[in-house]
C-alpha cells in the first residue's frame, strides 16, 4: 500500500514533468495530465499489468491513452516506471523534431504507446478492437495465455465524437467486460465549459450501451482503486466516471479553459510549484520518488514470468502456433495454397465478379490461415466476407472467426485498428467503397502506424447498377490512392484477387483496401504465372513490341480495355493493355521497370470508373482519359456505362482521334 503522502509526490512528478516539458516546447496540453495525474498513479502502480523490461509481453494489460493531447502524461508514466526507450531527455525534447514525445503520442516511437491517439474518439474505439482481440484469443488458447484487460482513459471530446457512440453499443452488445474505460470528467474544453456545448447523461447513455458505471472523484486514490476493483468483477464493460480538476494544483488556472491547450506560463509554474510543495527545479523528480515509480515498473515482473513458464509448458503446436501469430509471421504453407489455387483459376477461367472472386479466396485463406478475424457492417451478403470457417462470434460464444459489425463503419474500422495492435490476429472487414468516406480516419490511421488491416470494399463503381449516384463511388479511388502507406487494390479478375489478397496480408506494416466489383467479369489472366504479378502494381497484360497505343486500365476496365486492344487490332492498329491493381506498389518499383512498363506509345488512353485524379503519372497531362467527370445515375449498369462513355468503343475512338 502506498501511503496518500508518497501517493501525492508520484502524482505530482507526473504533472512537474507535463507542465515543464509543455513549457519548454511552448506548445502543449498540461491541464489533462495534471488533472489525471491520481488517476494514472493509482492505475499505474496497483493494478496495471506491464513490464517496462519486456514490453511486449503478449498478455500485458493494454492502456490506451484515448484523450491522445494529454500525450504528457503517457510519456512520464514510461519515463518514470522505467521504459529503456523513454529518457529524461526524451521529455526534454517533447515536440521537437525527430523526438519520440511527439505531440500525440505515435505508435512505434516509443514502447509502452499502444495506439496512436490524436483524432478524438480512436482511441476508446481502438480499445474496443483491443478487447474483441483478448477475448477471441482467450477463447482460442484459453486463459493461461490470455487474460488481461484493456483500460482505455477518455476525456469529453472522445465521448462527443460519434464514433464513442459506435464503439461503445458494440463493446456492450459483446459483453467486453474485461474493458475498462476512465473518464477525465473534468467539464472543461478548448471552448469553456464542456456545458457550452453539451449536456448528455454520459452514465445514461452507457447503461443504455449495456455497460456498468462508476462515479469517482478522481483526486481521491483509494476511490479510484475501488472503483477499478469493482469493474474488474464485472460481467460488462465498466465506464468509472473520475471527477477531475483540469490542471489540478495551478493557483489560477486549474478548472478553467486556460490550462487546457495553452504552457502554464513561468509565473504560474512558479505558483503551481509553491502550492504543491515541489521543490525541484525543472525536469528532476527527487530520488525517493522515482525510485517508487521505478519499483511499481517492476511490479509485474513476476506475473510477467510466470506467463512465459505457461507458455513454455503448452503443447509444442500451441506454443509455435501462439509465438508465430504474435510475431505476425504467416506459416510455411501460405504461400504454396495460393500458388495452388492459381493453377486451378488458370484451368477454370471464371467469369465471376471480384466480391465472389474475393470470396473464393478467403475460403483458401481463411483455412490455412487461423488467425484472420473477418466481419462486415451489415452488408455479409453483399461483402462476400464470411466463409466456411467463420462462424459467427457471439457474446457469450467467442469461439467464432466473424464480427457483425453492425451499421457502425467508423467503429468498425478503428475496432480492426485495435485488433491488429493487439497482435495474433489478423482483421478484414467488409463493406460498400463510397462508405469508405465513414472509415477514411481508421484507415488514415492504420497507415500512419503501419499495420496490417484489410478493407474489403465492394460495389466499386457505376458497375454497381440500380442505387444510384448515393452508392456509386466516383472520387474514391483517388481519395484513398492519396492516402501515403495504404495499399489500394482494384483487381480485374479471380486471379488477380488472390493476387491482391496475398500482398495485403505478406505486408506485416501496411493497410490495404480492396476494390471489387458487384458485376461479372471475364478472365482477364487466361495463363498460370508463378509470380505475383499483381505485386509489380502494373504489368503488361497484352504486349506489343510496336504499339502505337497503351491502353492502362484497373479492375473492371481492364475488361474494356482488352475488347479496346481487340477492336484495334482488327483496324491495324497495334496496342498493348497494362493492368494497373495498385498505384502504389507501382510507384515503388525501379525506374527501369516503371519506364517499361508506361511505354513509348504515341498514344496513352486510362480508363476506370472512376475520376482522373492520379492517372497523369501514366499517361500524361496530354493522355486521353475514359472514365467519370460527374456523379453516376440510377440504372442497370451497362446502360451507365454507355451513358457514361465508358466502352471499349469509346477507346478505340479516342486511339483513331489522338492517332489522326
Amino acid at each position: 500500500m502506498i501511503s496518500p503522502e508518497k501517493h501525492n509526490r508520484m502524482a505530482n512528478a507526473i504533472r512537474f514533468l507535463a507542465m515543464d516539458a509543455v513549457e519548454k516546447a511552448n506548445s502543449g496540453h498540461p491541464g489533462m495530465p495534471m488533472g489525471c495525474a491520481d488517476v494514472a498513479t493509482v492505475l499505474f502502480t496497483r493494478y496495471l499489468n506491464f513490464d517496462p523490461k519486456n514490453p511486449l509481453w503478449p498478455d500485458r494489460d493494454r492502456f490506451v491513452l484515448s484523450a491522445g493531447h494529454g500525450s504528457m502524461l503517457l510519456y512520464s508514466l514510461l519515463y518514470l516506471t522505467g521504459y529503456e526507450d523513454m529518457t529524461i531527455e526524451d521529455i526534454k525534447q517533447f515536440r521537437q523534431m525527430g523526438a519520440k514525445t511527439a505531440g500525440h503520442p505515435e505508435y512505434g516511437h516509443a514502447t509502452g504507446i499502444e495506439t496512436t491517439t490524436g483524432p478524438l474518439g480512436q482511441g476508446i474505439a481502438n480499445a474496443v478492437g483491443m478487447a474483441i482481440a483478448e477475448k477471441k484469443l482467450a477463447s482460442e488458447f484459453g486463459a493461461d495465455l490470455m487474460n488481461h484487460y484493456t483500460y482505455a482513459l477518455v476525456g469529453d471530446g472522445c465521448l462527443m465524437e460519434g464514433i464513442s457512440q459506435e464503439a461503445i453499443s458494440l463493446a456492450g452488445h459483446l459483453k467486453l467486460n474485461k474493458l475498462i474505460v476512465l473518464w477525465d470528467d473534468n467539464g472543461i474544453s478548448i471552448d469553456g465549459a464542456i456545458a457550452l456545448a453539451d449536456s448528455t447523461d454520459q452514465h445514461a447513455r452507457f447503461k443504455a450501451s449495456g455497460w456498468n458505471t462508476l462515479s469517482v472523484d478522481g483526486h481521491d486514490p483509494e476511490a479510484i482503486a475501488a472503483a477499478i476493483e469493482t469493474a474488474k468483477t464485472s460481467d460488462k464493460p465498466t465506464m468509472i466516471a473520475c471527477k477531475t480538476v483540469i490542471g489540478f494544483g495551478s493557483p489560477n488556472k486549474a478548472g478553467t479553459h486556460k490550462v487546457h491547450g495553452s504552457p502554464l506560463g513561468a509565473d504560474e509554474i512558479v505558483a503551481t510549484r509553491k502550492a504543491l510543495g515541489w521543490a525541484e527545479e525543472a525536469f528532476v523528480v527527487p530520488a525517493d520518488v522515482l525510485d517508487a515509480w521505478r519499483l511499481a515498473g517492476l511490479r509485474s515482473t513476476k506475473t510477467r514470468k510466470d506467463w512465459e513458464t505457461r507458455l513454455a509448458a503448452s503443447p509444442a503446436e500451441t506454443k509455435a502456433e501462439f509465438t508465430r501469430r504474435f510475431a505476425g509471421d504467416l506459416p510455411g504453407n501460405f504461400a504454396t495454397a495460393i500458388d495452388g489455387y492459381k493453377k486451378k483459376l488458370a484451368e477454370a477461367k471464371p467469369t465471376v465478379a471480384t466480391r465472389k472472386a474475393s470470396e473464393d479466396a478467403l475460403e483458401v485463406i481463411n483455412g490455412v490461415l487461423s488467425e484472420t478475424i473477418g466481419g462486415s457492417a451489415d452488408l455479409t451478403g453483399s461483402n462476400n466476407t464470411k466463409t466456411s470457417q467463420t462462424k459467427s462470434i457471439t457474446p457469450n460464444d467467442f469461439s467464432g472467426r466473424y464480427i457483425h459489425y453492425g451499421i457502425r463503419e467508423h467503429g468498425m474500422a478503428a475496432a480492426m485498428n485495435g485488433i491488429a495492435l493487439h497482435g495474433g490476429l489478423i482483421p478484414y472487414s467488409g463493406g460498400f467503397l463510397i462508405f469508405s468516406d465513414y472509415c477514411r480516419p481508421s484507415i488514415r490511421l492504420a497507415a500512419l502506424m503501419g499495420i496490417r488491416v484489410i478493407h474489403v470494399l465492394t460495389h466499386d463503381s457505376i458497375g454497381l447498377g440500380e442505387d444510384g449516384p448515393t452508392h456509386q463511388p466516383v472520387e474514391h479511388m483517388a481519395a484513398l490512392r492519396a492516402i501515403p502507406n495504404l495499399m489500394m487494390f482494384r483487381p480485374a479478375d479471380a486471379t488477380e484477387t488472390v493476387e491482391c489478397w496475398q500482398i495485403a496480408l505478406e505486408h506485416k506494416h501496411r493497410p490495404s483496401g480492396l476494390a471489387l466489383t458487384r458485376q461479372n467479369l471475364i478472365a482477364a489472366r487466361t495463363d498460370y504465372e508463378e509470380k505475383n504479378l499483381c505485386s509489380f502494381g502494373a504489368y503488361e497484360l497484352v504486349s506489343a513490341s510496336d504499339a502505337k497505343v497503351s491502353i492502362f486500365a484497373s479492375g473492371s476496365e481492364v475488361e474494356i480495355a482488352l475488347k479496346a486492344q481487340q477492336m484495334l487490332a482488327q483496324k491495324g492498329i497495334s496496342a498493348r493493355v497494362v493492368s494497373v491493381p495498385c498505384f502504389e506498389l507501382f510507384f515503388e518499383q525501379p525506374d527501369a521497370y516503371r519506364e517499361a512498363i508506361l511505354g513509348t506509345s504515341a498514344v496513352n488512353i486510362a480508363v476506370e470508373a472512376g475520376i482522373r485524379q492520379g492517372w497523369d503519372a501514366f499517361i500524361g497531362s496530354d493522355g486521353t482519359f475514359i472514365g467519370m467527370k460527374s456523379f453516376g445515375a440510377s440504372g442497370p449498369y451497362k446502360e451507365l456505362y454507355k451513358h457514361f462513355g465508358i466502352t471499349p468503343e469509346a477507346v478505340v475512338a479516342a486511339a483513331e482521334a489522338k492517332l489522326g
